[in-house]
């Protein structure tokens, strides 16, 4: 035989007795890659199942409640009230609505609920918050009820500030009654009270 020829059929053997293990390689590097596929794929549904998880259910839209809410005040008659202590009170009145007042007291609008009184005095209540106004024709006044304290007194709009309500002749009175002593009396001896003089005396 020559050399070539035993080359070749040493070729040929090598192959064929490659081949089965070559195979058994490519087989068992098939189930390895489908392994690390399958890895691959179990976090990515498990990310999208715990996104599906995270979402939040849908929030119900709250419930409205003219007393906590802030009241719109558009269009309303505006009058401001001057408090001691340097307090300030700003009433919004809607000519339509005679039952509610809007009550900017701090920072914050607070709707007001008239509520019946027997003085005649005006009275609103926010009970929400605990805010109670009480108006009358000289002054206003701002109560928290859940406290029970007084937040502001002495509350006077410009109409109640302004000097042409006072009567004309009042500040005449006080001025005379201040500037003027009242005459003293006579003086008399004591006990002798003075009489006044004998009329005189007609002829007949």
């Amino acid at each position: 035989m020559s050399i070539l020829k035993f080359i070749a059929a040493s070729g040929a053997a090598w192959a064929l007795a490659c081949a089965p293990a070559a195979h058994a390689a490519v087989e068992t590097a098939k189930p390895k890659a489908e392994a690390k596929k399958k890895a691959a794929a179990k976090p990515s549904k498990a990310k999208s199942g715990a996104k599906s998880k995270a979402k939040p259910a849908p929030v119900a839209p709250a419930v409205p409640d003219p007393e906590a809410d802030e009241p719109d005040v558009l269009g309303s008659a505006v009058v401001d009230y001057d408090c001691e202590l340097g307090n300030k009170v700003t009433l919004y009145q809607n000519a339509g609505d005679e039952s509610h007042v809007a009550l900017r007291w701090k920072t914050r609008l607070h709707r007001l609920t008239r509520v019946a009184t027997t003085t005649g005095a005006q009275r609103f209540e926010n009970k929400h918050y605990g805010l109670i106004w009480i108006g009358i024709p000289a002054k206003g006044m701002l109560l928290d009820s859940k406290k029970n304290r007084q937040l502001a007194n002495e509350c006077r709009n410009a109409e109640q500030l302004n000097p042409a309500d006072v009567p004309a002749q009042a500040p005449a009175v006080i001025e005379a009654a201040v500037d003027k002593p009242a005459s003293p009396a006579p003086a008399t001896s004591a006990g002798v009270v003075p009489t006044a003089p004998d009329a005189p005396k007609t002829h007949m």
